[in-house]
């Protein structure tokens, strides 16, 4: 098999550069390890920025995420009772759309498909050759058969445990990571969503409230790193949502059917640079982010938009300078989205190694932006547009 891009992984950033290149005449074929109906069921964030919103709209692919995702033009905070409400239109002139992003992958998927382009499911990439020579080759196997992929360069979109994260020699590619101790227990519930996307610091944990539809909420806990869905029961859950939310009458957060519920285990990474030869890494591959941010899709989204630059400009006019500066281009912006990521972490959450000052703290920071339209103004503005790049 040949092919101008080899793209590893159909998670948003493989299918998201498949689409930007395709609409530029770049040929590429996508590998997937996993079925179809596995990566369309996988439940991750649904908060768009608004150049992914511009991006799903430019490729022809945002009638769906239009009619069925829902505008979101607010961010609220609570704590010890009061909120603070972040007028995302008001303080930046933009909004965020909420859609899920499985729903983002099957309206990728389908695209492809449709146009007859190349997506193979349960296509395991076993190993990448010849990454810094001219004809970079991806051995895979499918329906038990090992299969041969020659391609220009690679896209590595494979995730954080995908091959292509490992292919680089050891030593050649940074890491830098951090852990946290505690874990985000989400459910999917049958059940009317709160207005706005809503996150709670309370003295029992965080909390967090958010929507997928007009009928589903997903709803999140703080739990220690070590805890598993099947410790609480439905009732625990509510009874501690409610709580961390002060929602003090269990009048306003509707109760439902939980029909999914997992355990998101915190950490931030990244990997400098993001290339290795023709090999370059995109989305979870060389970042991982905290979800406070609700950044991990769109970050994606923007490596992607700068990869397809870089090969749009190498095949028209024979250019390597945007591949060259491709992990230079991306960094800056990486680093930015995961410090606030984490700062929003660090601001929200209980710690066990918490003293009561470093507490006192956070309620004191909290209280600064309560009450200073300049403080809300830098929180809404990289919420609505970090990860975004400039075309």
């Amino acid at each position: 098999m040949r092919t101008q891009v080899g793209i590893v992984g159909a998670g948003p950033a493989g299918l998201f550069l498949s689409h930007l290149l395709a609409r530029q005449g770049v040929d590429s074929i996508v590998l997937e390890a996993q079925s179809r109906a596995y990566v369309e069921g996988r439940v991750r964030a649904g908060v768009l920025e608004a150049g992914t919103i511009d991006t799903m709209n430019n490729i022809g692919l945002g009638a769906r995420m239009r009619a069925e995702g829902m505008v979101d033009d607010s961010l609220n905070i609570r704590f010890r009772g009061k909120e603070i409400r972040l007028d995302l239109p008001g303080l930046t002139g933009r909004h965020v759309m909420i859609y899920g992003q499985q729903e983002v992958v099957k309206d990728l998927i389908a695209a492809r498909l449709a146009e007859g382009l190349p997506l193979l499911f349960e296509a395991t990439v076993e190993g990448i050759e010849d990454i810094q020579g001219p004809r970079p080759r991806l051995r895979f196997r499918k329906d038990g058969v090992e299969q041969v992929l020659e391609c220009d360069f690679v896209a590595g979109c494979d995730g954080f445990h995908g091959v292509c994260r490992q292919a680089p020699p050891e030593g050649v590619i940074r890491s830098f990571v951090k852990t946290y101790d505690f874990a985000w227990l989400g459910v999917l519930a049958r059940a009317a969503p709160i207005a706005d996307m809503t996150y709670a610091s309370h003295d029992r944990g965080f909390a967090l409230c958010s929507r997928r539809s007009p009928k589903v909420s997903r709803l999140y806990l703080q739990v220690p790193g070590s805890d598993a869905p099947e410790n609480w029961t439905d009732r625990q859950f509510w009874d501690e949502l409610h709580a961390r939310m002060f929602d003090t009458q269990a009048q306003e957060i509707q109760e439902g059917e939980i029909f999914q519920r997992d355990v998101a285990r915190l950490r931030a990474y990244i990997a400098d640079p993001m290339q290795y030869g023709r090999l370059f890494l995109a989305g979870d591959a060389c970042h991982i982010v905290p979800p406070a941010g609700a950044k991990g899709l769109n970050m994606a989204v923007g490596d992607v938009r700068t990869l397809a630059r870089g090969l749009v400009a190498f095949y028209r006019e024979g250019s390597r300078a945007g591949l060259d500066r491709y992990s230079a281009d991306c960094i800056d912006r990486v680093w930015k989205t995961i410090r606030y990521s984490v700062a929003l972490t660090g601001l929200l959450h209980r710690f066990d190694e918490q003293t009561p000052f470093e507490r006192g703290m956070q309620m004191a920071e909290l209280e600064f932006l309560h009450g200073s339209p300049a403080a809300q103004r830098v929180i809404a503005e990289q919420y609505v547009r970090l990860s975004d790049v400039s075309d």
